[in-house]
């Protein structure tokens, strides 16, 4: 299966770039009610994801933050506390669920590194469920049921 399939396009996704002021990105988040949101530089590339509770640890440890100066603040100064890892266009599906496991969403990159969008873990989850649902029963639970019927 392509992992293009399940890409959700970078046009179609609220990110931030890592120039963008706490402020913004504190905004940015709360419009789209989003807790963790992809993080680009301005060549569009990937860098990172940040979190509510990112934003959270980084507030605590600033003496005499108000909404003012949040606007001085740029998000690069966050610490990450764990960055989603991107995968590149090629990935296979395996690689993909694995990512997935651990992710809300799965960061796409192409050959130059440049954000191309994500991959949503419900869209991986909608197709193994389909597919798992699709196929026929294996030939073990036929066997268990001709077994039980004899015996």
């Amino acid at each position: 299966m392509n992992l293009l399939f399940f890409l959700t396009p970078k046009q179609d996704v609220a990110f931030i770039y890592d120039d963008f002021t706490l402020r913004q990105a504190l905004e940015k988040m709360e419009h789209h009610r989003y807790s963790s949101i992809p993080v680009l530089n301005r060549a569009g590339e990937y860098v990172g994801t940040i979190t509510e509770g990112d934003l959270l640890w980084g507030i605590k440890g600033m003496v005499g933050l108000s909404i003012e100066t949040a606007e001085e603040i740029p998000v690069s100064v966050i610490h990450h506390k764990r960055d989603y890892k991107p995968v590149p266009v090629t990935t296979t599906m395996d690689e993909l669920v694995d990512a997935a496991m651990t992710q809300n969403f799965v960061p796409v990159i192409d050959d130059k590194k440049s954000f191309i969008g994500l991959v949503k873990r419900n869209a991986i989850l909608q197709y193994c469920y389909d597919h798992f649902r699709a196929e026929p029963p294996p030939p073990s639970q036929d066997l268990l049921t001709a077994v039980s019927l004899r015996g």
